[in-house]
């Protein structure tokens, strides 16, 4: 019979089929197993390896399993894949990465591990948790309520084509009596801005323009009057012009334009297929019907375009008893309220669109030029339209009279 000593490299081979055969039973590496049996030995006092003798050969299937059923206890889900949220969960986004919503995860996973666990490994507090689990019914409520806000914004924004963005949407929410913030002020959950900003919902935005100032250098300028002060307390005292190209088809028509720099209102408009002085005096001779004909002493503040300089308009500016004004030559800014007019003009009804007949790009200005008096809302005028601001202000004015 074989000295147990002698039988050392059979038992080698019988305990580590053994240990193979139990670590493929509990799904884990042989590795792990070893350092489990280490761990609890060295813990016990016992040798690292069992003793020579059959005894402890045959008794340690037995300790490993008993080790095994220990560590099961202790630790749920120690096992490969055990317990792992399914694939496409919510709690798994595009590449497998867990998301940042912490309390989800926590409430989908609450029976398994128990919330004290996963509040501590995730790093959040208990009380937190269940505070989120005490508001959820009023957290449903603010996220229906973001929706609608969301529906009627998108509604606003179709409606005036696209070009409004977070101010005047704002402004035309709280018109139609809703209560709904504008700006993204932490615990303020009815930001219109980031409502948008969160849907994609953006205005349009300006594009490079064509030339359209070509100065007559040999007839004398009128001085500037008005030294870029764009305001004005009443009707009628200050006004601006410019003219801008509309393209259409391979060609172009040019829109002249009269702006009520108090109401920011336009007064009068024409629209050719030229850029002669006719195009400016016929913009001049509607804005004084719609005026009245009473515009004695008023101060008309253009470019020094050929069309501003020429006898022609000088005429009718004296005819009616219209005061010339104009900036300097190359700066925008000298005629910057009228420059702003054309951006959101090209902005809001030209970006993206080509006319192909003139008589539909002419339809389209009147209706936009109606749009923007009657409908549009103005932020230098408290997001009024300037048919409104007129009417406000002529009620002022009659009650003051009246006191």
């Amino acid at each position: 019979m074989t000295p147990p000593n002698e039988a050392d490299p059979a038992g080698g081979g019988k305990r580590t089929y053994v240990a193979v055969a139990v670590a493929a039973e509990l799904g884990i590496t042989g590795e792990t197993l070893r350092i489990w049996v280490r761990k609890d030995t060295g813990a016990n006092g016992s040798a690292v390896r069992g003793g020579s003798g059959p005894e402890s050969q045959a008794d340690e299937p037995a300790r490993l399993r008993a080790e095994n059923a220990r560590l099961l206890k202790a630790e749920k889900g120690v096992a490969v894949g055990a317990r792992d949220p399914a694939p496409g969960g919510r709690v798994f986004c595009q590449g497998g990465e867990v998301r940042t919503r912490r309390w989800d995860f926590i409430s989908d996973h609450r029976t398994d591990f128990g919330v004290k666990r996963l509040c501590r490994v995730l790093g959040v507090s208990r009380s937190g948790y269940y505070r989120r689990q005490a508001t959820e019914e009023g957290r449903v409520e603010r996220q229906a309520r973001e929706a609608a806000a969301v529906a009627e914004i998108r509604a606003i924004h179709a409606e005036h084509r696209g070009a409004y963005g977070a101010p005047c949407v704002h402004a035309e929410l709280r018109a139609r009596g809703r209560k709904i913030n504008r700006w993204g002020y932490p615990r303020l959950r009815g930001s219109v801005t980031r409502l948008m900003r969160i849907h994609h919902i953006v205005g349009r935005h300006l594009r490079r323009t064509r030339r359209t100032t070509i100065a007559d250098k040999t007839a004398p300028p009128a001085p500037d009057l008005m030294m870029r002060d764009f305001t004005a307390d009443t009707l009628n005292t200050k006004w601006c012009g410019d003219i801008t190209y509309i393209p259409v088809g391979s060609t172009w028509l040019y829109l002249a334009t009269v702006i009520d720099i108090c109401s920011r209102r336009v007064a009068g408009w024409s629209i050719a297929d030229h850029m002669r002085a006719s195009l400016v005096t016929d913009a001049i001779e509607m804005a004084v019907a719609a005026r009245g004909g009473q515009v004695n002493g008023v101060i008309f503040h253009t470019d020094r375009g050929a069309q501003y300089v020429s006898r022609a308009f000088a005429d009718v500016c004296r005819r009616h008893g219209i005061r010339r004004s104009m900036g300097r030559v190359g700066s925008s800014y000298d005629n910057a309220l009228a420059e702003s007019f054309f951006q959101g003009l090209k902005r809001e009804l030209l970006h993206g669109r080509r006319w192909t007949s003139k008589a539909q790009a002419r339809l389209e200005l009147f209706r936009w030029m109606s749009y923007y008096n009657r409908r549009r809302r103005h932020s230098a005028l408290g997001y009024l339209t300037p048919v409104e601001f007129e009417q406000r202000l002529i009620a002022s004015h009659t009650l003051s009279l009246a006191a």
